[in-house]
């Protein structure tokens, strides 16, 4: 039975509409309006249209990120994607982990993506839910009331290589280069963060779970089913990756169906700064990496 980990107010949540500008050289964004809370944010997400995919200025419903996180697990690397129902889409995806960023973090949203890998990917041995770090900085424990995380045992994220178009908040350059991505149909600004994880050595049977919130009776509720961990893997080959969907428990690897999948427009094509696609079919996106 699916086990609720924490009730959060969504009315706690506040971000900003953005002013976007895109040119060749780069894309620079910044905060504008009066606060929004997470309703007003959704109601702003309706489609907008750009003439050039390379040069414009738009007024933009919010920022969220994603991270594109690749896992080191016995000598092999593996993407992780987490499984989705967008109430706001009427869709089921595979996706990066991702989220909103809230006003106070529009300058720093690299925080708000170590938070969401936090949130969204949970490790757990037989000894209890492993931590982490991001260089010298601990991620937050965000189930530490309902979870026994462990004392002796953290995974390590860090930066891979950024992308080759600077972003900045303003005047400031973001860190870690993050891919930027205006996704048309939701008007929103995507900022996709390449980063690893690495495990500690020595770690007994590993399990993968995903940890998703859904609104229920007016609040936030992340609940954790076992019986459903909804947390992909695809291995890697040289970096790229392949054809196989796996997921892992307790140490065990296990080939997962992608009869009817969808992956969501980050996998899709993007063109200039642009995505013009609500989700990409699984199938597709195989062909268009190859093969």
């Amino acid at each position: 039975m699916p086990r609720p980990l924490i009730r959060k107010d969504p009315g706690s949540f506040k971000t900003l509409q953005l002013f976007v500008e895109a040119s060749a050289e780069g894309l620079s964004y910044q905060g504008i309006g009066m606060p929004l809370n997470f309703a007003q944010m959704l109601e702003r997400r309706q489609p907008v249209t750009v003439n050039d995919p390379e040069r414009f200025a738009v007024e933009l419903a919010n920022l969220g990120v994603s991270v594109r996180l690749t896992l080191s697990w016995q000598g092999r690397d593996y993407w992780v994607l987490v499984r989705q129902r967008r109430a706001d889409r009427g869709d089921v995806v595979l996706k990066l982990i991702s989220g909103y960023v809230p006003a106070h973090e529009l300058n720093l949203p690299l925080l708000t993506a170590v938070q969401e890998v936090a949130e969204e990917c949970l490790l757990h041995t037989p000894q209890g839910w492993l931590s982490g770090r991001f260089g010298d900085t601990w991620l937050p424990t965000p189930y530490a009331e309902t979870l026994d995380y462990r004392e002796d045992a953290v995974f390590q994220l860090s930066p891979l290589s950024g992308a080759a178009r600077p972003v900045q908040a303003g005047q400031l350059p973001l860190l870690e280069r993050p891919r930027a991505y205006v996704h048309l149909p939701t008007a929103s600004l995507q900022l996709v963060y390449d980063l690893h994880l690495q495990l500690p050595d020595k770690l007994e049977p590993l399990s993968l779970l995903h940890v998703d919130e859904h609104l229920e009776q007016g609040q936030l509720v992340a609940r954790l089913d076992p019986k459903r961990p909804d947390l992909y893997l695809i291995p890697l080959e040289q970096g790229h990756p392949g054809a196989e969907l796996l997921t892992l428990s307790q140490g065990q690897l296990q080939p997962a169906s992608t009869r009817g999948l969808w992956l969501a427009e980050s996998f899709a094509p993007q063109r200039g700064w642009l995505v013009l696609e609500e989700r990409i079919r699984w199938r597709d996106w195989l062909s268009q990496t190859g093969h």
